[in-house]
């Protein structure tokens, strides 16, 4: 089954880099499972990632998501079971928070 992940982000925020980052990564990651990563533009400080439709991570409840953290919610989704290396090690990588 093709999965598809959305990732909402603020627009008055500009965080569509961090967003584009993040799409990158999870179709680096998961190129065989995702059928896409889509990238919504929102408003009012918004950044969520959900994955066939089920929010997987809310900034307004999480914080902003470490990429590591985003990856497994999203491995336990589309390709359970699977080792992800560096990521399953909890580690942060990529920008940082602005």
């Amino acid at each position: 089954m093709a999965h598809t992940v959305r990732i909402t982000y603020c627009t008055q925020c500009r965080w569509l880099p961090r967003a584009a980052w993040l799409a990158q990564e999870l179709l680096g990651t998961f190129e065989a499972e995702l059928a896409e990563v889509a990238l919504a533009p929102g408003r009012g400080g918004v950044f969520t990632v959900s994955v066939n439709g089920e929010t997987v991570w809310d900034r307004a409840k999480d914080g902003f998501p470490d990429p590591a953290a985003v990856k497994r919610l999203v491995r336990d989704r589309v390709a359970p079971g699977r080792a992800l290396g560096h990521a399953d090690r909890g580690g942060q990588d990529g920008p940082s928070a602005s």
